[in-house]
């Protein structure tokens, strides 16, 4: 490990204190001293020259899906890819410990089906050499990485595993099974584990329907998951509200209650997902109302909020309408050439859309995000207006939206021959009023934290994951939509506001003494780049993954893990155990 001298950087250090040039000393992976330019002598040390360029801390990403992908992957893209260096995985109840062997494959599938990982993928890849979750994390240390992991333990899992097919099947748990449950929790803490997660929204399902084990519980048994948290050293209950997938008016802020008695109960923080539903486009401010009601009670509720509009990519490649019909099933898939050809031919085409207009499942979905699903033909889009949605283009020259979406998706593939893939970007969540204005406001209050990018998940819909890269050049550099923020509010956001939920109080900051996870970056570079669909994962599976330009070097405990986005084949990357 070398000692690396920061040079000349725009100094942006998390805590929200105005940027300001200096030099940054580290030494032994934290940061060694912070001076005025010139001061810190440049003698045995390797230098980065950061003039012009911002240096801040590694962003903390808290909502990810890792946790198999993490037992084959060093690397962690695509999180790593936009200066994230540490993760939070284990979210929304979800995961492979603990577990017996004979309940490995039914995780698979519960994961396939909640969170859009190819099974096949985790069924090659994941070495499975642990049964108890202190195993787990045994198991989880053995693999460096290019960033630091944290984790936590699952309510499906632990639920199957000490339940069997009575806590798959939603069974109430006995006296016996909480105790047990408990038990588990707070040796998993112990452990490591920063935290319990848990899933109340029944339209998160296996790949066979089944909701995850203890979407159903009742508010007895997450109190007593809680308080074993707490018990163990912990203080996180995250959470997937009942609500959450727009299902019924008025159920996230119900839900909000039952979090701020847990918390008053037991003491614990419960965070949990807060979007925009776009049924009810003004029910965010009655959650974010409510969440400032509790903690005036002295509960401890935090939304976990958006910084985009959110929902899926929709192509021939990845999310498709279209691809359920016999008639689209029947044309080829290559070469790129002849497959455009058949969909452009007539008869095809009206045969596939005459199949998709007769039961189409993705209407539910596509339905009500018409207004908000725009194409992706001159490159990302980040904030653009109604008029240019499917929805008002169809209206606009009297098509029906299907037709236009199916076109549009040709023409996109189309010019997909760079390895991009061009899609057409449909925002469920976060873009009801056709802007970013609620998404502000959500972002800027002083209880949230931005979270939900999913990385590691959705792997044929979405790529959320990248979201840092957007925050500086939407919000900070180039909205014009409605207000920016300051570079300093956004890297706190990034940084800070997600290590502090989580008690990681060694990092999120460029202070003396912390961890040596920081940025450099050239704000005026930084760009999105379009998606791309990659055959990467075990057995050759695809997932969607996206790219940013402007991000210079990526450090993780003092060494240089990324340069212009590259790995370097550096691995300081740790498991996090507990609280810092």
């Amino acid at each position: 490990m070398s000692n690396i001298l920061i040079q000349n950087a725009n100094l942006v250090d998390g805590t929200g204190a105005p940027a300001r040039l200096a030099d940054v000393l580290v030494d032994a992976g934290k940061i060694a001293a912070i001076e005025e330019p010139g001061r810190i002598p440049p003698d045995g040390v390797e230098v980065i020259d950061a003039k012009g360029l911002l240096l801040t801390p590694g962003f903390v990403d808290v909502h990810t899906h890792y946790d198999g992908q993490v037992t084959w992957d060093p690397i962690l893209t695509p999180s790593s890819w936009h200066g994230v260096t540490t993760v939070v995985m284990g979210n929304c109840g979800v995961g492979f410990a603990p577990a017996k062997a004979d309940e490995r494959g039914w995780l698979i599938e519960l994961m396939e089906g909640v969170e859009d990982i190819p099974g096949t993928a985790l069924h090659e890849g994941i070495k499975w050499d642990w049964e108890s979750f202190p195993e787990y994390l045994d198991a989880l240390d053995k693999l460096p990485r290019t960033l630091d992991i944290a984790t936590q333990i699952p309510h499906g899992a632990l639920r199957v595993y000490v339940m069997g097919k009575r806590g798959a099947d939603q069974e109430p748990a006995t006296g016996e099974d909480l105790d047990r449950m408990a038990a588990l929790v707070k040796e998993a803490v112990e452990a490591g584990a920063l935290a319990f997660s848990t899933n109340r929204l029944p339209g998160h399902t296996s790949i066979h329907g089944d909701p995850v084990p203890g979407t159903f519980a009742p508010a007895e048994e997450l109190t007593r998951m809680a308080q074993a948290v707490v018990d163990g050293g912990g203080e996180i209950l995250q959470v997937v509200p009942a609500g959450a997938g727009n299902e019924e008016a008025g159920a996230i802020p119900r839900e909000v209650d039952l979090y701020a008695e847990i918390s008053l109960a037991t003491g614990a923080t419960v965070t949990f997902s807060a979007p925009q539903n776009h049924p009810y486009p003004d029910e965010w401010r009655e959650v974010m109302a409510k969440c400032r009601a509790a903690f005036a009670k002295g509960a401890k509720v935090i939304p976990q909020v958006l910084s985009r509009g959110s929902g899926l990519m929709l192509s021939l490649d990845t999310f498709n309408p279209f691809s359920y019909t016999e008639a689209y099933q029947a044309i080829p898939s290559e070469p790129h050439e002849d497959r455009i050809a058949a969909l452009r031919d007539p008869s095809n085409r009206e045969a596939i859309l005459t199949a998709a207009t007769e039961n189409n499942p993705s209407m539910m979905i596509l339905g009500p995000a018409l207004h908000s699903t725009f194409a992706m033909e001159e490159g990302v889009v980040f904030e653009p207006d109604v008029s240019d949605s499917i929805g008002a283009r169809a209206e606009a020259s009297g098509v029906e939206p299907m037709e236009l979406i199916y076109d549009t998706m040709v023409d996109l593939a189309e010019q997909s021959t760079d390895g991009k893939t061009r899609v057409l970007a449909v925002f469920f969540s976060g873009y009801a009023e056709g802007n970013l204005d609620a998404v502000e406001i959500m972002m800027r209050d002083e209880i949230s934290v931005l979270g939900l990018g999913d990385g590691g998940a959705h792997c044929s819909m979405i790529c959320d994951a990248s979201w840092p890269a957007f925050v500086l050049q939407h919000w900070v550099r180039d909205r014009t939509r409605g207000a920016k923020i300051g570079i300093e509010e956004a890297v706190k956001m990034m940084s800070k506001e997600g290590a502090d939920l989580y008690g990681l109080g060694d990092r999120g900051t460029i202070e003396v003494g912390k961890r040596a996870d920081v940025n450099v970056i050239d704000l005026d570079e930084v760009e999105l780049q379009l998606p791309e669909v990659i055959d990467d994962l075990p057995t050759g599976a695809s997932r969607i993954v996206q790219r940013a330009k402007g991000i210079k070097f990526t450090l993780c405990a003092g060494e240089v893990t990324f340069r212009d986005g590259e790995p370097t084949g550096a691995r300081p990357g740790r498991l996090i155990r507990g609280k810092r």
